[in-house]
């Protein structure tokens, strides 16, 4: 072969891909591109083997090699794949952006199998220059009569190009490196970015560091086998230890026995994995596989709560697995992270486009060879493709969940506290997804009892039990139910079918176990339920299903009191407790707008309750979230309209003021029941939690005179 001097051919069509290659902010990634194209080489070389177009010798060993010398300032990138003519060195290197995996796909793309080729020698090839002076090419093509090539350039557009010496198919690619980039050439630093882009890349990969000399290690003789370079043999003494006898007397006992030794060169141990577990079938993975491998890639020894196992073929290629992380506290990030592969080739860390919204607090790793190996995000942000991965995704966790709930119900009760909040917020984001899980939420109840929609809804009188409810006087009343659903309104209404009002179903909720204590007592105590909705994407949520849903709706706990807490009795036989009551209350406030109402309760020890109207609350509740984005300004006293004071006729103190109106003391003690209310209803203001202390010393020095 004469040698031959000349320039780059960079084909101006293929330029942009080129510059796009010079942009990488981290130039580790060079690592990641000779490194796949290596294995690509193997690749090739396998395929053609399997067809009949190589025959490949009988020992081979597939494999890369990385060799180091920090001293020369030198990395080595060596495989035993395909290699190359002179012609294709031509075609594929000095001509910049021809891709030869392009070409072998198109030739052999009818005998293609499951072996992919992950790189495009030709391409990625050109970022050896980001940390390299020169670099050199030896190259040996599988071919029959093919010679060694030997090509080198300098970083210019001239290259030099003549006969090798190498001997056996393959390329090795030699990097001179520049002077900010000596420390890749570093074992540590080397292995810490091959670790990162190349942990499960489907060949092989050794690396050596040939300034370290020749490394040995010690293994039993019998396990020595051919492949082994033995250079000492010998025997290790056996461990002994001293004990004592019953006798008093000691003796050396032998603990390890003497064992023949060889010394041998040590064995190379490649850095990846190349069957990595979400290439394989999830009925050849057992639990502790996905644990380990979940401690393995993102370094968390929490145990995640469960995962899902991807595994598409049609209509894109996707494998993987999504982890749904234990998150131990709110303060907590819970952002997750998702590693992007392309035929086990790494390309990018934490990529949030490909993963719903509300599912980005999962860890996990996703192989598409779909999605090119170089991808911004910007241009995955407008790509269809990505979209449909997306909604793939979410319909998997669907099924995921769902699956669980009718299977393994009580494990997914344990995971749920864990995850609600992010479904819910998918339910909100994703319409399809909310009516796949419409029938999997959970509710937990007051008795800390998870419920799916369909079992709160179940009509009351198929969820009699047989406990009896007693009334004040230990007789039997008609048993409510357990159920949080309730056919009543939340005026007391009856909301059966041949009603005239709102027909829904009433599902009550509480906020706050503390603050609505009261309430819980006085539902607990007529056998009423209600679930517990305390996260602050609650609100929103079930205003969604209610829009989603005409069968029920959602009332808080404290919104009114509920026909079943009440004695069988008419308005008109308490329209002059009502009257009277009115208003000495709303004097003694000094608030006209003030509603009040006089039921008698079946907990006598009650005397008032403080109730908002759902929709007031709920208007309430949306006005402060657009204060806290900076779009406030409304007055919450607007709402006060909405509140009501019901008073219980059966109450003691209640029947005092009635009948001691006009007494001296009574305004004091209507101020100071509206306060008792308020406060199993929210907190006090400073100035008005001010005025009920005062108020309350003023009571007790009353009874103390």
């Amino acid at each position: 072969m004469s040698k031959e001097h000349g320039n780059l051919s960079i084909n101006s069509q293929n330029i942009f891909p080129i510059i796009k290659k010079w942009m990488y902010s981290d130039h580790d990634i060079f690592y990641r591109e000779l490194v796949s194209n290596a294995c690509d080489a193997i690749t090739k070389l396998k395929k053609l083997s399997m067809i009949g177009e190589y025959e490949a010798p009988d020992d081979i060993e597939y494999k890369v090699e990385i060799k180091l010398s920090a001293k020369d300032k030198t990395i080595k990138i060596i495989d035993n794949g395909i290699g190359m003519t002179k012609e294709e060195v031509d075609e594929y290197i000095n001509q910049i952006a021809f891709s030869g995996a392009e070409a072998f796909l198109e030739k052999y793309k009818d005998k293609a199998n499951d072996d992919q080729i992950i790189g495009h020698f030709g391409l990625g090839f050109y970022s050896a220059f980001m940390v390299a002076d020169q670099v050199t090419i030896d190259t040996l093509s599988f071919k029959d009569g093919a010679e060694s090539v030997h090509w080198s350039c300098d970083g210019g557009t001239e290259y030099d190009i003549s006969e090798g010496t190498k001997t056996t198919p393959g390329t090795e690619i030699t990097l001179y490196l520049n002077e900010d980039s000596y420390e890749f050439a570093n074992e540590y630093k080397a292995k810490e970015v091959l670790d990162k882009y190349c942990s499960f890349m489907p060949v092989p990969i050794f690396v050596t560091n040939e300034d370290a000399g020749e490394q040995t290690e010690e293994i039993p003789e019998e396990e020595v086998t051919e492949k082994d370079t033995v250079l000492d043999t010998f025997i290790k003494d056996a461990v002994t230890e001293e004990v004592e006898k019953e006798d008093g007397t000691k003796e050396t006992v032998e603990k390890v026995p003497a064992k023949k030794m060889a010394k041998i060169i040590k064995r190379p141990v490649a850095i990846n994995d190349i069957h990595p577990l979400w290439t394989k079938h999830p009925n050849e993975c057992s639990d502790e596989d996905y644990k380990e491998f979940y401690r393995k890639v993102f370094h968390d020894y929490k145990e995640p709560l469960f995962w899902i196992h991807l595994n598409m073929d049609y209509p894109f290629n996707l494998k993987g697995i999504l982890y749904f992380p234990k998150i131990n506290t709110e303060y907590e990030s819970i952002e997750g992270t998702i590693k992007l592969y392309n035929n086990q080739v790494f390309v990018a860390d934490n990529i949030k486009e490909v993963i719903p919204e509300f599912l980005l607090l999962l860890k996990g790793v996703i192989d598409c060879p779909d999605l090119p190996l170089n991808v911004s995000r910007s241009a995955l942000q407008n790509d269809g493709f990505v979209k449909k991965i997306s909604d793939y995704i979410t319909k998997k966790v669907a099924d995921k969940l769902s699956g669980m709930c009718k299977t393994d119900k009580e494990n997914y009760e344990k995971y749920w506290d864990d995850i609600s909040p992010f479904i819910k917020f998918g339910c909100l984001k994703d319409t399809k997804f909310c009516d796949k899980m419409n029938d999997y939420i959970l509710f937990k109840n007051l008795d800390d009892k998870y419920l799916t929609l369909p079992e709160l809804l179940v009509k009351e009188e198929e969820k009699k039990d047989d406990a009896e409810v007693l009334d004040k006087d230990g007789n039997p009343i008609t048993n409510t139910g357990d159920a949080a659903a309730s056919d009543h309104t939340a005026d007391g209404s009856d909301t059966s079918a041949d009603s005239e009002k709102d027909e829904r179903k009433v599902i009550y909720y509480v906020t706050d176990k503390v603050q609505q204590g009261q309430y819980i007592k006085l539902f607990k105590e007529q056998n009423m339920q209600a679930v517990i909705l305390d996260h602050n994407i609650d609100t929103s949520f079930i205003t969604q299903l209610e829009q989603r849903n005409e069968k029920y709706k959602f009332m808080r706990i404290d919104a009114d009191v509920t026909e079943s807490l009440k004695d069988e009795t008419s308005a008109e036989d308490l329209k002059a407790e009502t009257d009277a009551l009115t208003e000495v209350f709303k004097k003694a406030l000094n608030n006209d707008k003030l509603t009040v109402k006089v039921e008698k309760l079946k907990n006598e020890n009650i005397s008032s309750i403080i109730t908002l109207s759902e929709e007031g609350r709920r208007m309430q509740d949306m006005m402060k979230m657009y204060a806290m984005n900076g779009m406030g300004g409304m007055d919450m006293n607007m709402f006060a309209a909405d509140q009501t004071l019901t008073l219980n006729a059966n109450n003691e103190l209640v029947k005092y003021i009635f009948e001691h109106k006009d007494s001296e003391n009574v305004p004091m003690f209507c101020e100071q029941l509206y306060d008792l209310a308020v406060l199993s209803n929210h907190p006090l203001s400073v100035d008005e939690m001010t005025k009920f202390v005062e108020r309350s010393n003023k009571i007790m020095m009353l009874l103390a005179k």
